[in-house]
């Protein structure tokens, strides 16, 4: 690949530049709602071929290729590990077509578009185009999180982009280790040899790998405390034996290795789980970074009439045909299959691994795996932001969005709850109540309010619920102990900042006090579960009053001294949840959700 000019900064500063750009685009992507690929694309290019302050082959020389190597295998090992066969053979009939038959046409269609639309080779197209089935799974969420979906196909393009991810990435290392021995090979016989060679060696190593791990783990051989070290230092160990007793080998080893992990039913898997989440944060903003910034304008230029071509042959051909075939005949309904065939964002996992192969098909002297990257970047923003605009739009035309507003997830039946359910009702927010005891929830039934009889932590709750339509969290059961686990289980899901829970009878206890990073936030006046049912019983309920100019929150709170204000639904609609150390704003025409005695009103004055 082509870079940029060469600049004397130290490479210890330029590898914290790399991880503030990275981490710092990623973080402000979430601060203003924005796709975090975008800005980090901005920001690699602007500090490499824009001002040249960054140029990651002159700063940190031959380790950069050895580097974002170990970092590609770490973001496939990632993958694999995300593939559990057990939930994929439970996922919808839909969800397996995708996966079947909706791949290896995607393949397929995307090899055939990069040869005959982008004028790449068929080795370079065919190793592109595996990698070009990965619809992006951390791109997905956050687009299904703001279109608010029906569950329906909201779960076929999350589980379409989460299953795709490890296939994407084995078509990709199977059709590199195709190229690699047929440019090795003196003969048809020996690259059969050669291939059958590469993909057993690799399959034995990784499938070994990720043996020794679970039956090391599982077994207790291996401390807590020592169980994610042990996991990387395998890791590392596998891809360089590996490449080692055979050239390009380590990348497929590793994504089998996290395959068979992923599929061990590990006590650990949660931990581990959240090693690979956290890692792939940081691996990937480094990788996308140090690629952006290791393109030089000369390449940029090149991206032609061809690339705008291909870009578009992408969206409207390679995506939306195989995904049409793969639903067809199905129960899937024709405005659904629409949707899901024309939304298929890419994702930083397709820049960091096109970037890799494209510079090694290069070394191995096939000249257009250099265009490679410059049209995986091309094609990444362009899908990002189309559909980051569109995917709303869209869905509202078609009717399959959820509803507008935010939801909030309530746990527990208690006449409280309820009341609460109902006064967010009142303010036109989708509720849903949820309660793993089923007598509890009667009063909600009666009251007409969505319920949910399960354990919200299960896999049956995963399958049939609709997380994406509930932006906030509420533990309200009368057991403090699975409030907090609830809170601290799901609080990655929600964020910490939206889950919420009542304040546990033991808390003011010293013996009994638990750590900050458990549990949820206080709401309202933090009361435990007995002293606001009491309150209840005493004739306390929820009542709705609108601020205005003229009634703003100080007149409120004179008018209504003793109620406690629970939450604010801005005029945009923005939900806002009260603590006891949260004040009312002024804000002319919110409405403030309050707890205060029935005899009070919560009518503003005319």
């Amino acid at each position: 690949m082509a870079v940029s000019s060469g600049t004397g900064l130290d490479p210890v500063v330029a590898m914290a530049l790399v991880g503030a750009l990275g981490v710092g685009s990623q973080w402000l992507a979430w601060r203003m709602r924005l796709p975090a690929i975008v800005l980090m694309l901005a920001a690699g290019l602007l500090a490499g071929p824009g001002l040249g302050v960054l140029n990651p082959s002159a700063q940190f020389g031959d380790l950069l290729k050895p580097m974002v190597a170990i970092a590609v295998a770490i973001i496939l090992f990632e993958g694999g590990m995300v593939l559990n066969l057990h939930s994929l053979s439970d996922a919808a009939k839909g969800v397996r077509r995708l996966v079947i038959v909706g791949a290896p046409l995607g393949w397929l269609a995307s090899a055939s578009v990069l040869h005959f639309v982008a004028g790449l080779g068929w080795a370079s197209s065919a190793v592109f185009g595996g990698i070009m089935i990965v619809t992006g799974p951390t791109v997905i969420a956050p687009l299904l999180r703001q279109a608010r979906l029906q569950k329906r196909p909201a779960a076929l393009l999350q589980w379409e982009a989460i299953v795709n991810d490890p296939v994407g990435a084995l078509a990709a290392v199977l059709a590199f280790e195709v190229i690699v021995v047929l440019n090795a090979a003196t003969s048809a016989g020996h690259a059969v040899q050669q291939l059958a060679i590469g993909i057993g060696l690799a399959t034995i190593l990784g499938v070994a790998g990720g043996w020794g791990i679970a039956k090391s783990f599982r077994q207790g051989w291996v401390p807590e405390y020592m169980k994610i070290p042990v996991l990387f230092v395998a890791l590392i160990g596998v891809f360089a034996l590996s490449d080692f007793m055979l050239h390009e080998s380590g990348l497929l080893a590793v994504t089998i290795m996290g395959l068979w992990i992923a599929n061990s039913d590990l006590p650990s898997y949660v931990e581990l789980r959240r090693f690979k989440e956290h890692a792939t944060v940081l691996l990937v903003s480094g990788v996308f970074i140090l690629l952006s910034a290791n393109m030089s304008r000369e390449t940029l230029a090149a991206l032609d009439w061809r690339a705008l071509l291909f870009v578009l042959a992408v969206i409207f051909i390679a995506r939306p045909l195989p995904v049409l075939a793969a639903l067809a005949f199905t129960n899937v309904p024709w405005r659904e299959r629409l949707l899901v065939a024309m939304t298929g964002p890419r994702g930083v996992v397709l820049v960091a691994v096109a970037g890799l192969f494209g510079e090694r098909l290069a070394e191995l002297g096939i000249e257009d795996g250099a265009r490679i990257a410059p049209l995986a970047f091309a094609l990444v923003l362009a899908t990002v932001v189309l559909h980051g605009f569109t995917l709303t739009p869209v869905a509202r035309a078609l009717g399959l969005t959820a509803g507008t507003t935010p939801g909030v997830l309530i746990l527990g039946g208690s006449k409280f709850s309820v009341a609460l359910a109902q006064g967010l009702e009142k303010l036109g927010l989708q509720v849903l109540l949820a309660d793993p005891n089923h007598a509890h929830l009667r009063n909600a039934r009666e009251a007409g309010v969505p319920v949910y009889y399960g354990d919200i932590l299960s896999e049956a709750a995963e399958d049939r619920l609709d997380i994406v339509a509930y932006d906030t969290l509420i533990c309200a059961t009368d057991n403090d102990a699975y409030n907090t686990l609830v809170a601290t289980d799901l609080a990655p899901e929600f964020g910490r900042a939206n889950v919420f829970q009542l304040r546990r009878v033991r808390e003011t206890s010293s013996r009994h006090a638990l750590p900050v990073t458990l549990g949820g936030k206080p709401i309202g006046a933090d009361e435990t579960f007995f002293e606001l049912n009491a309150r209840m019983s005493e004739g306390w309920d929820f009542r709705a009053t609108t601020l205005s100019d003229a009634f703003n929150a100080e007149a409120w709170r004179a008018e209504h001294p003793e109620a406690v204000p629970v939450a604010v639904l801005g005029k945009g609609g923005g939900l806002r949840l009260l603590g006891p150390e949260d004040s009312l704003r002024d804000a002319a025409g919110a409405q403030v959700l309050s707890f205060a005695p029935r005899r009070q009103s919560a009518e503003a004055p005319s």
